[in-house]
């Protein structure tokens, strides 16, 4: 398991992978549920009092989609098991240690630095890894 967990950190964690990324499929929403999670594994700046996926979620001003009805409603039992699979072990390229996501906007190149170096894109998100501000 990579970080412990309750009930409402699954759901959220559901909740936030929807309101990101559900144009992007299983594998783009696993991808933003992949980069909260290293949120909370990571203990670097300005994730140092992050403890729990629900505090990586609801941290402020960090993800758009907390502010979208998208996010409002529970998660479903599909998204339910995204997010443990994420919470328990899941982890892949571009954003295996990636701290940061953004979606530039459909057909808009990726920066190439933006919270870090780019770690690649799917679909519509670009990933980064600030591995020189947490020593990853």
């Amino acid at each position: 398991m990579r970080v412990r967990y309750r009930d409402v950190d699954v759901d959220v964690l559901g909740r936030i992978m929807r309101a990101e990324a559900i144009g992007e499929g299983m594998f783009g929403m696993k991808l933003v549920g992949n980069v909260v999670v290293n949120r909370v594994v990571y203990a670097c700046k300005p994730f140092k009092k992050i403890t729990t996926v629900y505090d990586a979620v609801m941290q402020e001003k960090q993800f758009e989609g907390t502010t979208i009805k998208l996010f409002t409603s529970q998660a479903t039992s599909k998204e339910r098991k995204l997010a443990l699979d994420c919470i328990k072990f899941w982890r892949a390229e571009p954003a295996y240690s990636a701290l940061y996501f953004q979606n530039p906007g459909k057909g808009k190149p990726c920066k190439k630095d933006w919270y870090g170096i780019l770690q690649g894109r799917f679909k519509n998100h670009c990933f980064y890894d600030p591995e020189k501000l947490c020593n990853l």
